[in-house]
């Protein structure tokens, strides 16, 4: 079969496979050319789920007739010249439009902020119409009518118009939180309007439009640097999270990218801290120089390549996890709200009329008179107790904290243990309430996964070594952290030139499958070049550990023991939640409480 040139249509569908998916694609080529044209307020309307209509106007820097020529013709564009190694705008391909062009009928109406007139050029199915004069705004207005209607088997392929609509509505809160200073309006006959006014240099209160004002009192600021790679942006504390991870957002250099690198390295961040099947919420800024960074690896450009994956990753698992050793031991706010909506007034009169006729005994309408909780008999049981103090003893700590004369305490002062495992403290504005198993357990495994990192594991040595056959180039990869390993009770040997010999391993761990064990930590240095796989395991038995050894529910605490419990919360990192994620405790505001009894 003879080779021969493909028209300019057919190659521009080619295209079109590519960088239009779907309308959210195209939504999202739309808005990054609007950005890239400097504009400070972008509309977007669809109809359809964006199949029908998708028209995205801007107030950017416009374009003259002879732009709007060869903005619909392929691979010309403004933005990039010789070099892709120094990419400082959303788009640079130069294949949006025509793409779009090639599927549907395309018409673009713009005008230059010191023109006194504009033009309008429109494309249907790949073919190009004459330019003409328009009237128009400065700026651009981009409309996009009948996606796919060129190719209908395209069309199969797309969801229902609200999935497709909704998908319209992510790329666009991505877009507003990367760009705060930015108005976004989106608007349609298939939505309820959605306006995020822009907000300036306050990145946190753009957040707060896009994921709720309860991200802004439940998130923590992260500011790092590491090796000229900066990290800013803000980590929900753990017991603030989500069922899925569709509030986790990434940009590097101002692009939103789906990475998977980052969104692996938050879920490292929060290992041990969040249950499973739930999903922290974060947004993360990564600023670097664009020559250490490949965003022309993916057509969507919602991919990067870094040149030092490792460093990147480092740096936010580390950012994460001081800011939470630092600030995330905290409750989510959200608790306190989820306790007030579960109460309900305790007495509830009877308004049934009482079987044999009215009697002083059974009328509802009866003087109050108290049998039980408030009488003589009751009450005296609480004769005995002294009022505790904030004060920790040393009967529950081998080693507390000292208590510094007119401290004030975060979790504030025992008061009452109730069903035997919940702690109920009184703070200065307000009440904690702690399940003292879930607490204590978290300050057993902060003691372990310590002792861990601070000497060589002990190990179990084998009588037999087991040799393990794995391609040589995994091989080289396990003995460049050799070293590593051992600290943590793994030692191994080479063993051929395909092969490796187990020698130790963690005496933590029992019976190891080593052969399972040895494949898993070829696989992760191969993907990540880091082999903290066997400190995962290692953190996951001290876990265990330490839910056996911790104090279990039902154990009665004398207030000097409460109390030395809240102190050792106060300055353990990550105490607000326990090993498996769970909530430590719930802090109740006086404001809160006395909502509950209509005195606010």
């Amino acid at each position: 079969m003879a080779i021969r040139q493909l028209s300019e249509t057919l190659i521009n569908q080619i295209a079109a496979g590519e960088v239009i998916e779907r309308p959210a694609s195209a939504a999202k080529e739309l808005i990054e050319n609007a950005l890239d044209a400097g504009a400070t307020r972008i509309e977007i309307a669809t109809a359809g789920g964006g199949k029908a209509l998708l028209r995205v106007s801007d107030n950017g820097s416009g374009m003259d007739a002879a732009d709007l020529e060869l903005a619909v013709r392929r691979h010309c564009t403004s933005k990039i010249s010789e070099t892709l190694e120094d990419i400082r705008t959303l788009g640079f391909r130069g294949e949006a439009l025509p793409s779009i062009g090639s599927v549907a009928r395309l018409s673009i109406a713009s005008r230059k902020r010191d023109s006194t007139g504009g033009h309008e050029i429109a494309v249907t199915g790949g073919k190009i119409a004459h330019m003409r004069p328009a009237a128009a705004n400065p700026g651009t207005i981009v409309e996009v009518r009948d996606l796919f209607f060129a190719t209908p088997a395209r069309l199969k392929f797309l969801k229902t118009e609200k999935a497709e609509a909704g998908a319209i509505t992510e790329i666009v809160k991505r877009m507003a939180i990367a760009f705060p200073a930015v108005r976004f309006v989106l608007s349609g006959s298939d939505r309820t309007t959605l306006e995020f006014p822009a907000t300036g240099d306050d990145h946190l209160a753009r957040m707060a439009q896009v994921l709720g004002k309860e991200f802004r009192d439940n998130a923590i600021a992260l500011d790092a640097v590491r090796e000229e790679i900066s990290l800013t942006g803000f980590a929900g504390v753990p017991t603030f999270n989500r069922g899925n991870s569709a509030h986790q957002y990434a940009f590097v250099n101002g692009r939103p990218v789906q990475d998977k690198l980052i969104l692996s390295a938050i879920r490292g961040a929060y290992a041990e801290t969040i249950p499973s099947g739930r999903y922290p919420v974060a947004v993360l800024s990564i600023t670097l120089d664009p020559a250490l960074v490949d965003v022309n690896v993916h057509p969507a450009k919602s991919d990067v390549r870094f040149r030092d994956p490792g460093l990147v990753r480092g740096l936010i698992v580390g950012a994460i996890r001081e800011a939470l050793a630092r600030d995330g031991s905290r409750a989510a706010t959200t608790g306190a709200s989820d306790m007030l909506r579960s109460f309900r007034p305790g007495f509830q009169p009877n308004t049934q009329r009482p079987q044999g006729g009215w009697s002083a005994e059974t009328s509802p309408s009866r003087p109050f008179q108290p049998t039980t909780g408030f009488g003589e008999r009751p009450q005296a049981s609480f004769d005995g107790l002294s009022m505790p103090t904030a004060r920790a003893e040393p009967q529950f700590s081998p080693q507390p904290a000292a208590p510094e004369p007119n401290a004030r305490y975060p979790l504030g002062a025992a008061r009452a243990q109730i069903h035997a495992n919940y702690i109920v403290a009184q703070t200065e504005d307000g009440l904690v309430i702690v399940d003292q198993h879930a607490a204590h357990e978290r300050l057993v495994f902060e003691a372990m996964r310590k002792a861990l990192h601070s000497k060589r594991l002990a190990s179990q040595v084998l009588l037999i070594p087991e040799i393990i056959d794995i391609p040589e180039e995994d091989c080289d990869r396990l003995m460049r952290h050799a070293a590593e390993l051992s600290e943590l009770g793994l030692a191994i040997e080479r063993f051929g030139p395909g092969a490796i010999a187990v020698r130790e391993t963690p005496a933590m761990l029992g019976e190891v499958d080593a052969h399972g064990l040895i494949r898993q930590l070829a696989d992760e240095i191969a993907e990540w070049d880091t082999a903290s796989g066997l400190s995962a395991k290692l953190e996951y038995v001290a876990a265990t550990m330490a839910c056996h050894g911790s104090v279990r529910s039902g154990r009665r605490l004398r207030p000097e023991e409460m109390n030395a419990l809240l102190r050792e919360m106060e300055v353990t990192p990550g105490s607000g939640q326990c090993n498996h994620g769970r909530p430590t405790y719930i802090e109740l505001k006086l404001s809160d409480i006395e909502r509950l009894f209509g005195r606010s």
